[in-house]
């Protein structure tokens, strides 16, 4: 593997991917329909964690082809991001009931999961991405201080591990919570006053 796509960058280039996409997303949402929506993967933190794994994806397969024609690159990000994301709304659908979006009324979709704007989308962030924003990034990973940047990774890892945890407590305990379920301890009480269906739903854009 490339040294500028060694675990260390490609660990910060799903972060970076991850706040992007939260903040794409949310802004998306707001145009279109006027409204705020934490478009997150996890409770606390602006993470949309299939954008960072499309980052990673993006940066995997198109290193290579980084100085292919704009055909090339939006053909292969294109597929590989459609094939991602409908990989993603299967697995969250078959671990958790449900997923954070639903293009079923869309032109060519297909069974919801993916679109055909959407993967047009997903052709044009490609060349955006590789000609423009991951060379930026690369040169800025390579001038961060590798010691301290390792143990922010750490510090990172610790803390998302710790939110995905609360996230699917917080998902348990609202589903018991709107079956009349009342909470057996202080924690499952903070869960309901903290993160509720309500603020749940926001963040999975009702689809909860």
């Amino acid at each position: 593997m490339k040294d500028n796509l060694k675990l260390y960058n490609l660990f910060y280039i799903f972060i970076i991917g991850s706040v992007c996409g939260w903040f794409i997303e949310g802004l998306w949402t707001l145009i279109k329909k006027g409204v705020i929506i934490n478009h997150s993967c996890v409770v606390i933190g602006p993470f949309n964690m299939i954008y960072g794994l499309c980052a990673i994806l993006l940066s995997l397969l198109l290193y290579k082809f980084k100085d292919s024609s704009l055909w090339k690159i939006f053909i292969i990000s294109f597929i590989g991001c459609s094939a991602l994301e409908y990989l993603m709304s299967y697995l969250m659908e078959l671990s958790f009931g449900f997923t954070a979006w639903d293009y079923s009324q869309k032109f060519l979709n297909i069974n919801g999961r993916i679109s055909l704007f959407y993967s047009i989308m997903w052709g044009f962030l490609g060349i955006v991405w590789i000609k423009y924003l991951y060379p930026k990034i690369s040169k800025l990973l390579d001038k961060m201080n590798h010691k301290i940047g390792t143990i922010f990774i750490i510090i990172l890892v610790v803390f998302l591990l710790f939110d995905g945890i609360l996230t699917i407590n917080a998902m348990d305990r609202a589903r018991d919570y709107d079956k009349g379920i009342p909470p057996q301890n202080s924690y499952e009480k903070f869960l309901d006053k903290t993160f509720d269906s309500k603020y749940l739903k926001n963040m999975f854009n009702n689809n909860w």
